[in-house]
C-alpha cells in the first residue's frame, strides 16, 4: 500500500469509527470492522479511487451491515435489556450537538429499532450529511430508493426519538444534580430531578446483578437504585457519548456507567451499564467527527 493510502485511512479513521459505531453500538464490534476496512482498503487499486472519504465509507458501511445483521441475531438471546458500549468521549463531541445527540444512549437505543439498511442510510444522510448517489452505493440501492428508505426512516425516528429539547447547559445542571444526588444518598434532592414516569434500563449481559426488564416509574426506580446501591462505592463524572455520565467504581474497580436523558428539566431516562465486557474500553478517551 502506498503511503498516501495509509495517510488516507490514518485521516479518515475516526469518522470510519463513528459511522461504525452509530450503526452497531458496539465499540468492540466497531474495530473489528475498522480492522476488516485496513484489509479490504490494503487490496485497492488506489490510482482508480477518486474520492478516498466515500470508497471508505462504502467499505465501513458494507461490513458493518453485514456485522450488524450477526449481531441482531446475538442480541436476540441477550440475558436482560440490551444497552450500548458506552465510549469516553472528548469535550469536542459535546459541542458538536448533533454529533453529541446520534451517539446519546437514547438515541442508539431508537436507532435499534430500524432495520440495517434503514439504519445505514438514516445514519449517512442524516449524521453525516452524505448524498443519495454516495449512501446508494454503499447500501446497494438505486438513489431512488435510498431516498424512499430514508423518508421512512426518518419518519420512523422522528415518532420515537427523545424529546430532549433542553439547552446543553441546563440538561447538564440537571444531570449535574442528580449525579450529586446519587453520590451522597441525597433521596429528596433525586426524587426532586426525576420526572414522574421515569426509565430505569440496567444491562448486566447475565454476568452482573440487573434488572431483566426496565423498571418504571419514580417510585419503583428509587427503591431499586436503593437495593442495589453499595455503601462503600466512589463514584466520578465523565463524558460518555457526548454527555456527563456516573461512573461507579467498587473496591478500585469500575463497576457500572450510568448515562442520563433529561426532557424538560427532569430526568426521564436512566441507562445503567454494569456488562464488564462493556466496560473493557473506559480506560482511554475516543475521538468521534463527523
Amino acid at each position: 500500500m502506498t503511503t498516501s493510502a495509509t495517510d488516507a485511512f490514518v485521516a479518515h479513521r475516526n469518522l470510519l469509527f463513528t459511522v461504525a459505531y452509530e450503526m452497531l453500538g458496539s465499540a468492540a464490534d466497531s474495530e473489528d470492522v475498522l480492522q476488516e476496512t485496513w484489509l479490504r482498503w490494503a487490496e485497492v487499486d488506489h490510482d482508480g479511487v477518486r474520492d478516498e472519504r466515500a470508497y471508505l465509507v462504502r467499505i465501513v458501511t458494507r461490513l458493518s451491515l453485514n456485522r450488524l445483521r450477526t449481531l441482531q441475531r446475538r442480541r436476540e438471546q441477550y440475558v436482560g435489556p440490551w444497552l450500548p458500549e458506552p465510549l469516553l468521549t472528548t469535550p469536542d463531541v459535546a459541542e458538536d450537538v448533533e454529533l453529541a445527540d446520534s451517539v446519546s444512549m437514547a438515541m442508539l437505543l431508537v436507532l435499534e429499532t430500524l432495520g440495517p439498511t434503514e439504519r445505514a442510510v438514516f445514519v449517512l444522510r442524516e449524521v453525516f450529511d452524505l448524498g443519495y448517489d454516495e449512501i446508494a452505493a454503499a447500501v446497494d440501492k438505486s438513489p431512488a430508493a435510498v431516498r424512499q428508505i430514508a423518508h421512512r426512516a426518518r419518519a420512523h425516528i422522528e415518532e420515537r426519538r427523545p424529546r430532549a429539547d433542553v439547552a446543553p447547559r441546563l440538561r447538564d445542571e440537571v444531570i449535574a444534580k442528580f449525579l450529586a444526588a446519587a453520590s451522597t444518598g441525597d433521596i429528596q434532592s433525586l426524587m426532586d430531578v426525576l420526572s414522574p414516569d421515569v426509565v430505569l434500563v440496567t444491562d448486566g449481559g447475565g454476568v452482573k446483578k440487573a434488572a431483566l426488564r426496565p423498571i418504571l416509574g419514580r417510585e419503583k426506580v428509587m427503591r431499586f437504585l436503593d437495593g442495589v446501591a453499595p455503601e462503600k462505592a466512589e463514584a466520578d463524572v465523565v463524558v460518555v457519548n457526548g454527555a456527563p455520565a456516573l461512573r461507579l467504581f467498587l473496591d478500585g474497580e469500575l463497576d457500572s456507567i450510568g448515562s442520563l436523558l433529561v426532557e424538560d428539566g427532569l430526568v426521564t431516562g436512566i441507562y445503567w451499564v454494569r456488562n464488564p465486557a462493556k466496560l473493557a474500553r473506559l480506560d482511554e478517551v475516543v475521538a468521534l467527527t463527523r
